[in-house]
């Protein structure tokens, strides 16, 4: 440092004067009363509108911050003027007291006391207005000046310019809590409680779902009423979906090199408010508004049989690493909500993100259950879909099985009856866990996702690893009591290629990103026919669409829960960019007018007609893993595998190339029983899947596997709307197209 005022800056200089409260403890308006505080109490966390002593209406408001010297409590009006209140009362960490009067609608925030440490972790700016971990409603959307950095943004020798204190008011400049009314309580609602095994899942993104549909309201569009209008709903009632999974809807910012691009986060994992609805999906109004929208969402959902599940980001925040804004945690106990280095002031980064929340602090792990029990019990959710999930199951350094975190959930009366998704991996050291979280939880198959997508590009050496997706994963999930809908399915996702894309990209093209084209992975596992793009090539055409129909097949027809991603049933493309997460635009948007266009309508009436097959027969959605033993006389398996010879597998076809692989479900014998007690019992199938590229004629299998077959689905064909129908005795020869998928089930 060039001068003493400076080392003194970097070590912590006393606050400025700017935005400082007066002696009537009011920004900017000397002699106007203060209202009272009371000690109210220090449960629970948050701002909750109730009934206080002497019967007198008002709010408690309740902060942890362990670490703190002092907590202010900031009461904005209308005009956005400021009162500040201190907060005395302190238990066992936590800051609380109760304000009469203040009611529903009110917007506040938090400044907190503390040192000015960062080389020790300590980044304590009372200057900082803090947006209220527990804030269940946000008003304001975060722009990023340089005033809501908790250090000298512009400082001239950047390597310490995060240890110099910004002592500018942030409040002008950052959105507010809001107080909301408890008055709900789910009386009329109806849960579906789709049992695992029966569920299809369909991610999607409530502004990007809606944002096209002409026959939603335009005020509506983009918004979770949007996502409630009938229209919507319609759509995926006819799917046959039972189960949305909505991409970030937790309060969320953008990040800063995003903002100064002119583009915006659209994906949403950028969390800085766990309990709040993101307000921007709001059709009806961010000063608490958001809350009631939200439900009669999922009330509107529920009604049609539909459950919610939310993609949750508890692994990381907005606040980014020790460079990004001070909007909450960092400025609340930064120590004792992120995970730091052996330099305390560096962030342990698992995330990719810049920082990671500490689970293993018991603050952080409440903070994150009570966010989860909140929105299954208040905001009427079935499910979680947890980002990167692996950092939150890691004790100090590695990933543990055992955690704090898992160890909670399993317990928790509220959280292990709701549907818990993993995505199994970090950025971290020993970070990739797929297969390894306990009973309870599912997780994202990408095993699944990359065999069959190699396969149908004809990149899969044999057969093996396909061999196990098709059936379940009973390589990865039949132990600890695991059951095959541990695997959730996918071939596609919100990140990578559309299923379009998949079929007419090798490259990724993410030029519209504003990084260079480095951004996304360069691991597509992807086939674009022989042309690198859209074409007008009938021929090629003419094979993406036959290469989409066997991927959408193949993973309808797999034994697991299936996962569809918004669009992808109608043909969808984002132009071959596969990390769309800055594009919020047509590039991400559905486009719903591919309904009306010959080719992405034989897609859609395919997905429709193979969800309608799956909820009809109970042998594509076993809840338990398949034997390979003869049950009967006959010799008859519950799975078998069989070559284009008609003849079952041996252990020396498993090892050689192959790019045709027959498997048998056998119906009769299901394992479990209905609901009277009664035994399972189903029409039997044989899935021939052909990924040559060209022509392979195929035995089918005889007595007794079979005396006959019904072909029930046909890839090669361009109209899906109805069965192919026509029947094959067993010991017949069919002959595959090359790139084809046949279906047929045992008639006799």
């Amino acid at each position: 440092m060039s001068s003493a005022a400076e080392q003194k800056a970097v070590r912590g200089a006393a606050p400025g004067t700017q935005g400082q409260r007066g002696t009537n403890g009011h920004r900017g308006e000397p002699g106007a009363l203060r209202p009272p505080v009371w000690p109210g109490a220090p449960t629970p966390l948050g701002a909750r509108f109730r009934v206080g002593p002497d019967g007198v209406a008002g709010t408690n408001f309740a902060l942890w911050a362990g670490g703190a010297e002092a907590v202010e409590l900031c009461l904005f009006d209308p005009a956005d003027t400021e009162t500040r209140l201190a907060l005395t009362e302190l238990t066992h960490g936590i800051w609380h007291g109760f304000v009469p009067g203040v009611r529903p609608g009110q917007r506040y925030g938090f400044r907190v006391h503390g040192r000015w440490d960062p080389w020790t972790g300590a980044r304590w700016n009372p200057a900082k207005l803090l947006l209220d971990p527990y804030a269940r409603a946000v008003d304001g959307d975060f722009a990023l000046p340089p005033e809501v950095y908790g250090h000298v943004r512009d400082w001239p020798q950047q390597q310490v310019a995060d240890t110099v204190r910004d002592d500018r008011d942030s409040a002008p400049h950052l959105p507010k809590g809001v107080v909301v009314q408890d008055d709900d309580d789910w009386a009329d609602d109806r849960r579906p409680k789709t049992p695992w095994a029966d569920s299809v899942i369909y991610e999607l993104h409530v502004r990007g779902f809606t944002r096209l549909h002409p026959d939603i309201p335009e005020p509506l569009r983009g918004t979770y009423a949007g996502l409630a209008h009938p229209a919507a709903i319609d759509h995926l009632v006819r799917l046959g979906v039972t189960a949305v999974e909505l991409l970030p809807v937790h309060q969320f910012a953008h990040e800063d090199h995003l903002l100064r691009r002119g583009l915006r986060n659209y994906w949403g994992y950028n969390s800085i408010g766990y309990f709040a609805p993101h307000a921007a999906y709001s059709a009806s109004g961010t000063a608490g508004q958001q809350v009631g929208e939200f439900k009669r969402m999922v009330r509107a959902l529920h009604a049609a049989g539909i459950e919610v599940i939310l993609d949750v980001v508890y692994n990381h925040t907005a606040e980014a690493g020790e460079m990004g804004p001070t909007l909450s945690l960092r400025g609340i106990d930064n120590r004792g909500y992120y995970r730091l280095q052996g330099d305390a002031r560096r962030y342990a980064d698992y995330t990719g993100c810049g920082n990671t929340l500490h689970v293993v602090q018991p603050h952080v792990l409440r903070l994150i259950t009570d966010s989860l029990r909140y929105w299954v019990t208040e905001m009427g959710v079935d499910g979680f879909r947890f980002d990167l999930a692996a950092a939150l199951a890691r004790s100090m350094h590695d990933v543990d099985m055992l955690s704090p975190f898992l160890a909670v959930i399993a317990q928790d009366p509220v959280l292990r009856r709701v549907k818990l998704i993993a995505e199994p991996w970090d950025v971290g050291s020993g970070g990739y866990q797929v297969g390894s979280f306990p009973p309870l939880w599912t997780e994202w198959n990408d095993r699944y996702r990359d065999a069959v997508r190699d396969f149908w590009r004809g990149a899969l050496p044999d057969v093996r690893d396909l061999g196990y997706r098709l059936s379940g994963s009973s390589d990865l999930y039949a132990w600890g009591g695991r059951r095959p809908y541990a695997s959730i399915n996918f071939i596609t996702a919100h990140d990578g290629f559309t299923l379009r894309d998949l079929v007419s990209y090798e490259r990724k093209h993410n030029e519209a990103n504003g990084e260079g084209n480095r951004d996304g992975t360069h691991d597509n596992r992807a086939w674009n026919c022989g042309v690198e793009g859209e074409t007008d090539d009938p021929e090629v055409n003419a094979l993406r669409r036959r290469q989409a129909r066997n991927l959408l097949t193949t993973l309808l027809v797999s034994t697991g829960v299936p996962m569809l991603v918004a669009g992808d049933e109608m043909g969808r493309t984002q132009g071959g960019n596969n990390n769309a997460y800055c594009q919020d635009g047509e590039v991400s948007w559905v486009d719903w007018s591919l309904r009306d266009e010959p080719g992405p309508r034989g897609l859609l009436e395919l997905a429709t007609r193979l969800v309608a097959l799956r909820h009809r027969h109970p042998v594509l959605r076993r809840r338990a893993f398949f034997s390979g033993r003869a049950r009967g006389a006959d010799g008859l398996r519950d799975l078998a595998w069989f070559t284009v010879r008609g003849e079952e597998m041996t252990e020396q076809d498993w090892y050689a190339p192959a790019a045709t692989l027959g498997l048998y479900l056998s119906g009769r014998d299901i394992p479990g029983r209905d609901a009277r007690g009664a035994p399972v019992t189903d029409d039997s199938f044989l899935i021939l899947l052909h990924s040559a590229d060209r022509p392979a004629s195929c035995v089918l299998p005889g007595p007794p596997w079979a005396a006959s077959y019904e072909r029930v689905v046909d890839t090669a064909r361009e109209d899906q709307a109805e069965a192919p129908g026509g029947t094959h005795r067993g010991g017949d020869t069919v002959t595959l197209p090359a790139r084809s998928l046949l279906v047929l089930k045992v008639v006799e």
